[in-house]
């Protein structure tokens, strides 16, 4: 029998995973003849390191054992490989914990009105509905920071970049503010 499907890897490891903190973000199975390929992508608010990585392996590991130990899966005799990772930093902010993880990074992000904006993540609202953004204006050495709030669903797309240098000190103060303290720094600032 053929390994299941990843919609069935997905219910098989997921309890296992939240147990630890993590939720699975996608999972992929990759057939190559004798030896296929199994890549659970896990997520959570914060970044997860290489210990919980390794622990993520093992209950995954133990989760699809157990799913065949209870006849509900048949990796048969065909080998795999189990791959347990994170998304990596170009995969698209999709999800209220991407924006909480990435605060205080820079991000390329696509409005539904086709405009777009590269701007420091700061506080996601309460409710989970709303950002904040920061930019920064002004001549060098004067740099204020600014920022917005801009509603979730008015993002079509949104990827944290790279960051080579230190941010403005006016734009990671602003983005470190809580949400309703940035809320009151913008309507002062208006």
């Amino acid at each position: 029998m053929a390994i299941p499907a990843p919609e069935k890897i997905e219910q098989f490891v997921s309890p296992a995973l939240a147990q630890i903190g993590l939720a699975v973000e996608d999972v992929k199975v990759v057939r190559a003849g004798a030896k296929s390929q199994v890549i659970v992508l896990v997520d959570a608010d914060e970044r997860p390191d290489l210990d919980v990585l390794e622990q993520a392996t093992h209950e995954v590991s133990s989760a699809l054992d157990a799913a065949e130990a209870r006849g509900e899966a048949d990796f048969g005799a065909q080998g795999y490989t189990l791959e347990v990772s994170t998304p990596g930093i170009d995969a698209p902010l999709t999800q209220p914990r991407h924006w909480r993880r990435n605060r205080g990074r820079i991000a390329e992000i696509s409005l539904a009105d086709g405009s777009a904006i590269a701007a420091r993540i700061g506080a996601l609202s309460p409710d989970e509905e709303s950002i904040i953004l920061v930019t920064s204006k002004g001549p060098k050495g004067r740099l204020k920071a600014v920022g917005q709030r801009v509603q979730l669903t008015n993002v079509a797309r949104a990827v944290v970049q790279v960051e080579f240098s230190n941010p403005p000190a006016a734009e990671k103060d602003f983005a470190g503010l809580d949400y309703d303290d940035a809320l009151t720094r913008l309507e002062d600032n208006k």
